[in-house]
């Protein structure tokens, strides 16, 4: 019996040390030598894993810098100008200084310009309701509230605002990383250039009816008369669709075409108020010019 006992113990031992042997093998016949680098530029990124970048992770950014060796086509924008240059700094690149970009929500439609129709009782999530109903102003293009952006955040920048129950973007916690944009299943949220003083015009709608039933349903809808089209010194405006856009690449800032929207439904953002001219200051203009 002890002998049995004795020939187990000696033959497991010596099957586990096979087995050891061939898996060490094996191991140094398959390993992946991984580039150090990879580690040097991981250790430079936020670790926010959030995909703003079009890759799956920091990680996964990591390696596509050390494997192209080529930041013209990528870029992080949690980190910023400053970390894309000690990034670049470690590789021996050159990182090219891009504009600030921010999340934009494209809708004005509050309670008081849609008013509420109907009542939605359901699953609180905007996939769902979108799909289910053109929400409770009658919009179908409108923000429906539910807030899929505002889970999709890891940053916190963005909420369901409870007086007017549209989506609100903090312009100092936005990392412009893109996930509200794909959350929001009715593409309202846009990324734009934050602007010099965090200024920025842009029409405040993605209505695509005609303007009689837009109106119908939402006070401040674009309703494509192109007024704004005509007023634009910068061919930054085009219309399509019965919708104005306004380009933020071409976009000067003049704030011409916001007087002439019959509707409002372009937005001035952190600019300063406009003054108006009062009945004597136009007059002295006028003897002025005479």
């Amino acid at each position: 019996m002890n002998e049995t006992l004795v020939y187990a113990v000696i033959s497991l031992s010596a099957i586990g040390v096979i087995s050891a042997i061939i898996l060490y093998f094996v191991a140094q016949k398959f390993k992946v030598i991984e580039d150090p680098r990879i580690d040097i530029v991981a250790d430079l990124l936020p670790s926010a894993n959030c995909g703003g970048c079009g890759l799956a992770g920091c990680r996964a950014f990591a390696e596509e810098v050390v494997r192209t060796e080529d930041l013209s086509k990528i870029n992080c924008p949690v980190s910023g100008n400053e970390a894309m240059k000690q990034i670049a700094a470690a590789m021996g690149l050159e990182a090219q200084e891009k504009d600030p970009l921010i999340a934009v929500v494209r809708c004005s439609g509050n309670r008081t310009n849609a008013p509420q129709k109907v009542v939605y009782d359901s699953a609180a999530a905007c996939s769902f309701a979108h799909a289910l109903s053109a929400g409770e102003s009658g919009c179908p293009n409108g923000c429906l509230g539910l807030g899929d952006c505002v889970v999709s955040c890891k940053f916190d920048a963005i909420w369901i605002d409870e007086l007017t129950g549209l989506a609100v973007v903090s312009d100092e916690l936005c990392v412009a990383c893109g996930t509200c944009v794909t959350a929001c299943p009715r593409s309202i949220i846009e990324l734009r250039l934050k602007g010099k003083k965090d200024r920025r015009i842009f029409v405040s709608c993605v209505n695509t009816e005609r303007g009689g039933p837009a109106r119908k349903n939402c006070q401040v809808a674009c309703i494509g008369c192109g007024k704004c089209v005509k007023e634009c010194p910068y061919d930054a405006i085009t219309l399509e669709n019965n919708l104005a856009y306004i380009d933020f690449a071409k976009c000067r800032l003049c704030r011409k075409c916001t007087p002439v929207c019959p509707t409002g439904s372009i937005l001035e953002t952190n600019f300063p108020v406009r003054r108006e001219k009062s009945d004597e200051t136009e007059k002295v203009s006028e003897t002025s010019e005479a």
